[in-house]
Order: C-alpha cells, then sequence, then structure tokens
C-alpha cells in the first residue's frame, strides 16, 4: 500500500506543475491529464502484483521452514548476543530414535579353562588353565533407527548399532535396512539375528550362550548346539530375511553368506586345519504359531553350498567338511502377557545337528518367576573321526575330546533381577551363576569327568 500512495503523491506534484506551465491550453491540459490519470491506474496495478508476490513469497518461506523438522539444541556455552541459537535440523522422511544401553559384568569362575566351545569372556588371550580368573568386561551400546511409515501400511528403516567394549575395541551389534507391509510381510538386508530357536530366558551368565555366527565351535571342547549357525551376526557376511505374518502363523526364510569357517574357532575341525575355498550359504527357514500366552515354532538350518571348506589329506585328496544341516524345535508359555505382575515365563528347546564326522544333540528347558530365573541344559556330542596326532600337541592336555566317542554335558544355569535400582525404571542388576559338568566317553581309553562354576555381576542401564 505504500507504493500506491507514494505513486499518487508524485503524480499530484506532477499534475500540479503541468497546470500551471500550460494555463492557456485547455485542451491539452485536459489529454495530459488523461495520460496522467491512466499511468496512475498502471502504477497501482504493478503496485498491487508487486505485493501479492511479497505475500506469497512470504507463505511460501514460512511453509518450507515448518516442513523440515529442526531439534532446538541447549548449548553448555552460553550463545552470543544477537547470535543464531544451535539447531539439529532433520530430513524430515521419517521418525528418527536414539537410544543405548550399558552392560558391565563383574566375572569370576573356577577355572579359565573351558568345557564348551564358546570363549567364556571378552577376553580372548586368556590360556587355557585350572586357576581361578576373575574379569570386568562390558559394552556401551548407542543405537540409531529410523522408520517411515505410510498410511497404507507400507514402512522402510533402517538400524544401526555400534559397540564400544570395555577393552578399548569397536565392535558393532546390528546393521540393517529392512521395508515391508504392517502385520503383512517384511525384508531385511544386512547385520542381525533371526528368530531366536533356543530362548535362554533371562540369561545373564551361560558360558556358551554366544549369540553370533562365529567362534560358536572350538575344536577339543564340547558343542553346545542352540541353532545359532544360521541365524546371522556374522564378522564375515551379511543377511538376507523374508517374512511374512497370516493371522497367528509367522514365516521366515533367512539367508546367510558367510565364510563358513569362521564358524570354527582359530578354523580347526577334528584335529585339522580348514581351508576355505568359496563361501557358504545357510537357509535357515522358520515356522512359527502363536496365540495368547503359548507359541512354538519349528526350524532347520543347511549349508546348501558344497566343497565349501575342508582339508587335503595325506594323499593330497580333497575332503569336505562344509555338508551342515540342524533342526530346532521350541516352545514357550509366557504368563507375563496377562499377569506381568505374578506371570511365569518358560521355554523347552531341542535342536539337532547332523555335520560331517559328527552329530549334536542339545535339549533345555528354563522358567523365569518374579526376577527368578533357573535353567537346565542338556548337551550330547558323537564324535565318529578325529585327527588326534595334529590335535594333541596344540591341546596342552586341557582338551575333553581328542578322540572319537560319545560326550556329555550339563549345565544348570539361575539369576536373579534387582529391577528400579534406586528408583530408577532403567537401571538393573542381575546376578547369574552356572555349574557345568562333562562326562567323556571315547571309543578308545577311559572315560573322565571334570567340572566349572562360576558367577557373575551385571550392571545394565538403559538411556
Amino acid at each position: 500500500m505504500k507504493v500506491k500512495y507514494i505513486a499518487l503523491v508524485i503524480s499530484g506534484l506532477f499534475s500540479s506543475g503541468l497546470w500551471a506551465a500550460t494555463n492557456n491550453a485547455p485542451a491539452d491540459i485536459e489529454k495530459r491529464l488523461a495520460q496522467l490519470e491512466q499511468r496512475l491506474i498502471d502504477a497501482e496495478q504493478r503496485a498491487a502484483d508487486a505485493e501479492a508476490k511479497i505475500q506469497t513469497l512470504t507463505r511460501q518461506q514460512a511453509a518450507v521452514a515448518k516442513s523440515t523438522p529442526t531439534v532446538k539444541v541447549e548449548s553448555a556455552e552460553p550463545v552470543a548476543p544477537g547470535a543464531e541459537p544451535t539447531k539439529l535440523t532433520l530430513s524430515g522422511y521419517g521418525d528418527i530414535k536414539f537410544y543405548g544401553d550399558v552392560e558391565f559384568n563383574m566375572d569370576g569362575a573356577s577355572s579359565s579353562g573351558s568345557l564348551t566351545s564358546v570363549k567364556t569372556t571378552a577376553n580372548k588371550d586368556w590360556a587355557p588353565g585350572n586357576n581361578e580368573r576373575w574379569d570386568i568386561n562390558g559394552r556401551l551400546l548407542l543405537g540409531f533407527d529410523g522408520m517411515r511409515k505410510m498410511d497404507n501400511g507400507n514402512f522402510a528403516g533402517f538400524s544401526v548399532q555400534p559397540l564400544a567394549d570395555l577393552n578399548g575395541k569397536m565392535n558393532l551389534d546390528d546393521a540393517v535396512f529392512f521395508f515391508g507391509q504392517e502385520n503383512d510381510w517384511k525384508v531385511k538386508v544386512g547385520r542381525f539375528e533371526a528368530y531366536d530357536m533356543f530362548p535362554l530366558n533371562q540369561d545373564t551368565f551361560v558360558e556358551y550362550s554366544g549369540n553370533t555366527a562365529n567362534d560358536l565351535y572350538s575344536d577339543g571342547y564340547g558343542y553346545i548346539y542352540m541353532m545359532k549357525e544360521g541365524r546371522g551376526r556374522s564378522s564375515s557376511g551379511g543377511n538376507f530375511l523374508i517374512s511374512k505374518t497370516l493371522d497367528n502363523w509367522y514365516f521366515e526364510l533367512n539367508t546367510l553368506l558367510e565364510n563358513g569357517s569362521t564358524l570354527f574357532q582359530d578354523q580347526q575341525y577334528h584335529g585339522t586345519e580348514l581351508e576355505n575355498e568359496k563361501n557358504v550359504a545357510y537357509l535357515r527357514p522358520v515356522i512359527a504359531w502363536n496365540s495368547g500366552r503359548f507359541s512354538t515354532a519349528i526350524a532347520m538350518e543347511s549349508n546348501v553350498v558344497n566343497n565349501a571348506y575342508g582339508y587335503h589329506d595325506a594323499k593330497g585328496r580333497w575332503v569336505d567338511q562344509s555338508s551342515r544341516t540342524g533342526y530346532g524345535y521350541t516352545m514357550t508359555w509366557n504368563g507375563q502377557k496377562t499377569d506381568p505382575l505374578d506371570g511365569v515365563v518358560t521355554n523347552l528347546n531341542v535342536a539337532y545337528m547332523d555335520a560331517e564326522d559328527e552329530t549334536d544333540f542339545t535339549a533345555g528347558v528354563n522358567s523365569l518367576w518374579h526376577g527368578v530365573e533357573l535353567g537346565y541344559i542338556y548337551a550330547h556330542n558323537k564324535i565318529e573321526s578325529f585327527n588326534t596326532a595334529n590335535f594333541i600337541a596344540n591341546c596342552d592336555d586341557n582338551c575333553w575330546i581328542a578322540d572319537p566317542g560319545k560326550y556329555d554335558i550339563h549345565t544348570i544355569h539361575a539369576s536373579y533381577l534387582f529391577p528400579n535400582v534406586m528408583n530408577m525404571k532403567n537401571f538393573n542388576i542381575y546376578l547369574g551363576a552356572y555349574a557345568s559338568w562333562i562326562e567323556s566317553h571315547p571309543n578308545n581309553g577311559d572315560g573322565q569327568e571334570d567340572s566349572r562354576y562360576g558367577g557373575r555381576l551385571r550392571f545394565k542401564y538403559f538411556f
């Protein structure tokens, strides 16, 4: 409107000058006044157009600013007078979540030597022996999740979870991209764990409860098979998973592509050093059914690539060691779904592995009630072939499986939860313990027994 008033004043002054200069020419004056009037109308129209453009531009700038999400960030240092406050700008494509947890453990055990296949501590450098061991270990996890969900139920997102170990090393838990249709189908690609076919309930301390596809099998020790070989989180490969939900049914097919020899610690199997020729491909189909407090699942996992890894015998002939097929069944009663305070959670798990020169059977049961967890696991290993000559020299008399035969492993594990420490819902303390013993029955020689026991104090803090 200011432009309109300025145009009127200028036109008025200009017209006054013209009137004084041309007092004796009425016709000419009328003509010029008509021209000035038309110019004034044109100027008013241009001013109106300019004002409309300014208003449109202002609205567009406001819309852009509104569509770009910003998070107010408070600085530890005072902002200088007149300076623009610090902002965290998001893309606006979906929801972003930041979270994490701290998990530190104080461990003690009767011996640094293990009866089972998976390391008992984050410290891989411990030498086998009969001495007591004490250890503080743990990690800090940072999680970043992104998710975009459409009105029609379609969604896509990602999750990445870096880990910082207490020993000063950086690792990675999950790194996955996923997409699908809500309550229907889903696709996942990356590093993650597929369906858990051997849940341990409040698993505070079980010395062989490793949850990755690496170093699950240690030559010379008992193998507690839990259907985790094709589950995922490998350091040498990735997963591709397709799942489908249909009423109470859940179907899943996970494919793990990796260096198969990483399953064996130090790439040793039955006294021989494995040679990796090509990557394996584990197929792991799962069928699960869930109704209220009861759920059950059946699954198998199998390497479908022949001659992936093995060794050459004394005559130079190739011996394939990569044939491995496992089967599993799990059943769960979760009373906490309907009664969070007094409900009982019970798991029954069975797993069987048919591998080259070895079969393994594992069965376990565990229950949780009022923060108290108690469980028992039985494992049976049958070894059909073993290269003792190459193995004994490196075993240092601490290996329990060095000959063909049958081996039984028993484990009792227990834990107790102290929730809401200092009235903080995100701070818990766990107290766990285990006792494990092995009974060896080699085909040649006398049988023998040995045992291990230990405990853990775990601090768990969520943020």
